[in-house]
């Protein structure tokens, strides 16, 4: 017996020993501070600046996470990983702390006023987000109507904290962007693969970089992994173009049934025809590879 009560003593300590590490990492993440010294914004300051903004927090998820008319609200519940809240993106909440160009570095860095890291703002579906989009989408969120509504700060729980040390979880993906400054530009609107591979960089969050898809960091075991994109036979192999269309705006796949719910089909399927067609042909012109995990029967 007094063995066995050393070993759980021992185990005890053990598992406060990683915690405590995985605390002081987090911590260490969350001060680390970044600058960020893009070209200034221009605003044109026009109605279809303003419309395509509207668009672009349509179809780039936005208003998954941050809500209709960007009020803000929890975007994940996960117990004992994170309580996830988007914030209030209305003047109401953002005036006075975020000018244009602090709007822009938290939508394409990560990055707070403060220079510190956002708490898993999915930035890096972002960082290559063209400037005049970008403006658009800032000229977008400034002309809101104001909200006051606050839905509450995000906790990174222990379990949460702990998964960010074994790299499950992505806390601050500020940590993984280029912050040197440059312009950013998009190619020509059009239904181009190359058109489409602009579009997609809002999949890579959820689907890996390489689209090979994964499961997502930081979501609970019994979600699905992302699927694979590509034109592998565990991905989009026999897939037509219709069948692709058809997920995006009716949430349904080639045999019927429905995409989980997780996937934002309805903000995707705001799509233009064009944008649609472009996406489908970057996802065409991948190399066909094997997806990292095993993809739950069609």
């Amino acid at each position: 017996m007094r063995a066995a009560a050393w070993l759980v003593v021992s185990l005890l300590v053990l598992v406060a020993g990683v915690f405590a590490v995985a605390w002081a990492k987090t911590e260490a993440d969350l001060a680390r501070t970044y600058a960020v010294d893009d070209p200034p914004l221009r605003l044109r300051g026009d109605a279809a600046e303003r419309a395509r903004g509207e668009h672009l927090y349509t179809v780039a998820g936005c208003v998954e996470c941050h809500g209709q008319g960007g009020r803000g609200m929890v975007f994940i519940d996960g117990g004992p990983v994170a309580y996830v809240v988007a914030p209030n993106l209305t003047p109401a909440a953002l005036a006075g702390r975020y000018d244009a160009d602090a709007i822009a570095a938290a939508i394409r860095h990560g990055v707070g006023p403060d220079g510190r890291a956002l708490r898993v703002m999915p930035s890096t579906d972002f960082m290559n987000l063209s400037d005049e989009d970008t403006a658009a989408l800032v000229a977008y969120l400034q002309a809101l109507p104001p909200l006051q509504n606050n839905p509450g700060t995000t906790e990174i729980r222990p379990l949460g904290r702990l998964l960010t040390l074994m790299g499950k979880f992505h806390l601050t993906p500020a940590a993984d962007i280029d912050h040197s400054p440059r312009t950013r530009s998009a190619p020509p609107e059009g239904p181009t693969a190359e058109y489409g591979a602009y579009l997609a960089q809002v999949c890579t969050g959820c689907h890996g970089m390489a689209w090979t898809g994964q499961r997502v960091p930081g979501t609970p075991p019994e979600l699905p992994p992302a699927p694979n994109l590509t034109a592998h036979a565990t991905g989009l192999q026999d897939w037509s173009e219709a069948d692709f269309v058809r997920v995006l705006r009716e949430g349904k796949r080639p045999d019927g049934g429905d995409v989980h719910p997780f996937m934002p089909w309805r903000s995707y399927g705001r799509m233009s025809d064009v944008e649609v067609q472009a996406l489908w042909r970057h996802l065409q012109g991948l190399p066909a590879t094997a997806g990292q995990v095993r993809q739950p029967p069609a």
